[in-house]
């Protein structure tokens, strides 16, 4: 899947799914976040975070080039290494 880039306030990078089924951003202390849409109005909420320096948000990026868009943000969990798990 390829990603997309959007400005998003709080986030160094910011990048939705084509269908915007699910988003990865890096904030600007440095915590990378998976996200899925919220309730409305272009908001976002976490489904996962962790701080970058235990996986990079480019590895994330690489390695959600390698996978189809999935149908919810949950399904992507699955694929992430252990480094990001709390």
């Amino acid at each position: 899947m390829y990603l997309v880039t959007i400005s998003k306030q709080g986030y160094v990078q910011f990048a939705t799914t084509p269908h915007g089924r699910a988003a990865v951003g890096l904030t600007e202390a440095g915590v990378v976040r998976v996200l899925a849409p919220g309730d409305g109005g272009g908001e976002w909420r976490t489904v996962r975070e962790w701080d970058g320096k235990r996986f990079a948000h480019t590895d994330l990026v690489v390695l959600l080039g390698r996978l189809p868009e999935p149908e919810r943000a949950e399904e992507l969990l699955a694929s992430l290494p252990a480094e990001t798990a709390a």
